[in-house]
C-alpha cells in the first residue's frame, strides 16, 4: 500500500495539479506533474468508466498502478504531486505492459533519479 504522506487526496490538490501542471501521454497513460514545496511526492489515480465500466476492473488497474509507484518510490524525485491517468485501452494490458508504460513516461517526464 501507497504510505499516506505518498497520496494525493484533497479535491483541491487534484485540481491544482490539473489546471498548472505539465501533462504527458505515452500509450494508454496521461500523467499531470506539478512542482509542489513538500519533502514527499504526492500521487493521485484516476481510472474512469470510460476505461472499464466495472467497478472491480477499475479498482483492479488503481491496486496495479498504485504498486507500480510503491515499487518506485526511492526512483522518483521529490517535491512534485502526480496524477496518473488511464485512459480506455489499459485494462487489457497485464502488470508488466503497464510497468513499461509507467517507466516510459516517467522517464520523458524527466521525474526519475
Amino acid at each position: 500500500m501507497l504510505p499516506k504522506v505518498n497520496r494525493l487526496t484533497k479535491k483541491k490538490d487534484l485540481d491544482r495539479v490539473f489546471k498548472e501542471g505539465e501533462g504527458l501521454v505515452e500509450d494508454f497513460l496521461l500523467v499531470k506533474f506539478l512542482k509542489s514545496n513538500l519533502k514527499n511526492s504526492r500521487f493521485g489515480f484516476i481510472v474512469s468508466s470510460k476505461v472499464a465500466k466495472r467497478s472491480t476492473l477499475r479498482n483492479k488497474i488503481k491496486r496495479r498502478l498504485r504498486e507500480l509507484i510503491r515499487l518506485r518510490l526511492n526512483k522518483i524525485k521529490t517535491g512534485f504531486d502526480l496524477i496518473i491517468l488511464a485512459r480506455p485501452g489499459l485494462e487489457s494490458k497485464d502488470f508488466w505492459e503497464m510497468e513499461e508504460s509507467l517507466d516510459k513516461i516517467l522517464k520523458k517526464a524527466r521525474l526519475l533519479k
